[in-house]
């Protein structure tokens, strides 16, 4: 497929807007880049930012996100090194879509768990009204 001249089209098995939606749609990655949206931060402080993530991860995670063109790692010739991960032109246009995103989930979080809730006491109910007696 030539990835140029073809229109993109994520139900497209082929197409690389797959990839791409599966970078964003990576709950580490969207997770930085919203951790990013203020300015430059070192590894320390993403890692403190963005919580349970292993160093491993979050190293995978930013490599990922600089190779896509989404962040920008910079190195300071400095003792101790210092490095600093920031977003890229191209990483800030996924602040608007992801901010809103975020919007929704903290919205609508408590509808979610309240079905997550009825529909789990659904299948125990159904579990239990099965069994031979």
């Amino acid at each position: 497929m030539d990835t140029m001249s073809a229109p993109a089209n994520i139900f497209d098995p082929a197409c690389p807007s797959r990839v791409v939606f599966a970078r964003i749609g990576d709950k580490w990655a969207s997770l930085v880049i919203q951790v990013l949206a203020d300015g430059p931060l070192r590894f320390s402080q993403l890692k403190s930012m963005v919580s349970v993530v292993t160093p491993k991860v979050l190293t995978q995670t930013l490599r990922a996100l600089e190779r896509d063109g989404l962040l920008k790692r910079t190195v300071f010739a400095q003792v101790p090194p210092r490095v600093d991960y920031e977003l890229t032109p191209l990483g800030a246009t996924l602040l608007e879509p992801l901010a809103a995103l975020r919007a929704w989930a903290e919205s609508n979080v408590p509808a979610m768990l309240i079905a997550r809730d009825e529909y789990d006491d659904a299948q125990d109910e159904a579990l239990l009204t099965s069994q031979p007696k």
